[in-house]
């Protein structure tokens, strides 16, 4: 198969996220972080075609087909980019991303896919290279990129007890702790219906909250 969106060919934060929505997909979130528990998980029915989704929506070619042996390589990168997402640091990400390119990644290429989309850098065998392949080194050339340019973790998983979905930080500001404004505002009301229950007050609606 050609995969014609490269990590640097539209936007390396559109890889970098592309990485984060594949990981929801293919990496349960149970409560433990332990990766055997996390693999060991029962798949839901429309993995496949969640996956298939995601990558047609950052402009995979059709058809898009993935075979039994390429999904259980999938999970599996899936799982080890994870692990750069969890980074504490930057210099724990950096290390991470270093180890998966380490007898992976190949020469850098400038590819067109045969004039299918504009020149864009490749660190994969080919344009033809395995699922997996490409997934582990698009993925970990977009989120060393971001390291490098924020010279902090790429990524992270949402604070929300509810929520735990994988994101990617962009910018310059402070750290994200939220994936979305909606996680973030339902933790902070979260919080003060708590702590006003410990001082006896009522509580105001969420609507009055986030209001405020």
């Amino acid at each position: 198969m050609s995969h014609t969106e490269g990590p640097l060919g539209s936007s390396v934060h559109d890889a970098a996220q592309r990485a984060a929505d594949i990981i929801d997909v293919l990496v349960p979130r149970p409560d433990s972080r332990d990766e055997a528990a996390r693999l060991a998980m029962p798949r839901p029915p429309d993995e496949r075609q969640r996956l298939i989704a995601v990558l047609r929506a950052y402009g995979e070619p059709e058809p898009i087909e993935i075979s039994d042996a390429a999904l259980a390589a999938l999970r599996q990168v899936a799982a080890d980019l994870r692990e750069v997402f969890a980074a504490a640091d930057a210099a724990t990400a950096a290390g991470r991303i270093n180890a998966l390119l380490a007898g992976r990644a190949h020469p850098p290429r400038l590819t067109t896919h045969g004039g299918e989309s504009g020149w864009h850098l490749h660190v994969d065998s080919s344009d033809d290279a395995p699922w997996a392949e490409w997934f582990l080194t698009s993925s970990c050339l977009a989120l060393a990129v971001l390291l490098t340019e924020r010279q902090a973790p790429p990524g992270g998983f949402c604070g929300s007890l509810s929520c735990g979905k994988p994101f990617v930080n962009v910018g310059r500001g402070s750290a994200r702790r939220y994936c979305s404004p909606a996680c973030g505002t339902r933790e902070r009301v979260a919080a003060h219906r708590h702590a006003r229950a410990g001082t006896g007050a009522p509580a105001p609606s969420a609507a009055a909250e986030e209001a405020g």
